[in-house]
């Protein structure tokens, strides 16, 4: 089954914000150049959509109530949601922090068939976590998403593996996998509009067509998806970008910005039990070109500071910059698992002092939210994170 939150960001927010509930909500900074995270469907019935620009989205639904995202709050909580799968199954593959598949076929016998197992989930999620989810049963992974998508939101649909095929034969053609809207304009034109029609065509014409995915498309529209669920699927970075409202040249600016990204992105490696053995740093100029600069470091890191120190040391590594910057970013690359590193200390004694009173901060964090307390040179930047 694929499981998968409903508008989750919003969701979250709703659950303190009862008087919201039944408006357009969206989720995002409310600077030009930022983008919609999450929409209710209040919202998303104005047409706004996650990714949009915020300056498009407050242009289609003028009423809309803006609210700023607060990450540290959203992972806290796809952690409990990532427990009640844990709870059901071990065979859960998460897709993001609000979505997994799971396989549910060795708990058939402990908790009912799967659409019971899928409505227990449905129950759990809203009494333990406030929010509602919805819940496909497929016999593979691709149907299974297919049809938690098309019960949204607050839905159930089970596909049984007779109806698999009719079912996919009703759908448009932009329901396989690797069929975007280009695509889709490339096989409309040869009269294939719907997945019916797909599969109604030779392998070979679709190669023709689309290359390589042409047998890949083929195969979906009979429903053919062998995938397993894979339950362990280390995550090889974690990171953190902003985009400034306003291009800039500022050192200090974007210094500012990078010791933010750099608290953001070891917050979330100390929450996955992670530590980095490089650090990569981005740039994206005002033409939207874009560098990258990574160096390893001799410690593994999860440290605020020494990811930051690293940072700044790959930043005057570029020298003088051709043009303003429109967006920073910085990642923890070569992940691994903090429990089975030693992490040697160094002569300084200040790197472990950091390493200590971030800690602390994450308590903080945990019990007061994730703007209770900043590091003294982020107060007023005026940049959200």
């Amino acid at each position: 089954m694929h499981v998968d939150m409903d508008a989750f960001f919003v969701a979250v927010e709703l659950r303190t914000r009862p008087e919201l509930r039944g408006k357009p909500v969206i989720v995002g900074f409310p600077a030009d150049r930022s983008v919609v995270l999450s929409a209710s469907y209040e919202a998303r019935a104005f047409g706004v959509k996650s990714a949009m620009p915020m300056v498009v989205a407050a242009r289609m639904c003028p009423k809309a109530v803006i609210i700023e995202p607060r990450h540290k709050l959203y992972y806290d909580v796809s952690d409990r949601l990532m427990e009640i799968f844990a709870s059901i199954t071990d065979l859960v593959e998460p897709l993001s922090v609000d979505e997994a598949f799971l396989d549910v076929g060795g708990a058939i016998r402990r908790l009912g068939p799967p659409r019971e197992i899928g409505e227990l989930i449905r129950r759990r999620v809203a009494a333990e976590l406030g929010i509602t989810a919805s819940v496909g049963i497929a016999a593979s992974k691709f149907v299974a998403k297919i049809a938690s998508t098309r019960c949204k939101p607050d839905g159930l649909l089970q596909i049984g593996p007779d109806e698999t095929v009719p079912y996919l034969h009703s759908l448009p053609v932009g329901a396989l996998w690797g069929i975007g809207a280009k695509t889709a304009e490339v096989l409309a034109r040869m009269g294939i509009r719907t997945v019916a029609d797909v599969a109604a065509t030779p392998v070979s014409s679709l190669k023709k067509m689309l290359g390589a995915t042409g047998e890949h498309v083929y195969r979906l529209s009979w429903g053919i998806d062998p995938r397993p669920v894979t339950p362990v699927r280390p995550e090889k970075s974690i990171g953190a970008e902003e985009t400034f409202a306003v291009d800039t040249g500022d050192n200090a600016l974007i210094a500012r910005e990078l010791l933010r990204l750099s608290h953001r992105t070891a917050g979330r490696l100390r929450s996955s039990g992670m530590v980095a053995r490089t650090v990569a740093l981005k740039l994206r100029y005002a033409d939207f070109s874009t560098i990258t600069r990574s160096r390893t470091v001799h410690t593994p890191v999860d440290s605020a500071q020494l990811i930051y120190a690293v940072a700044i040391q790959l930043l005057e590594s570029l020298g003088s910059r051709p043009m303003t910057v429109r967006l920073v970013g910085i990642r923890a690359e070569q992940l691994e698992d903090a429990a089975h590193t030693s992490l040697q200390l160094s002569f300084d004694r200040r790197d472990d002092n950091w390493r200590a009173a971030e800690q602390a901060l994450d308590e903080v964090s945990r019990k007061f939210g994730n703007k209770s307390i900043l590091p003294a040179s982020l107060l007023d930047s005026g940049i959200g994170s």
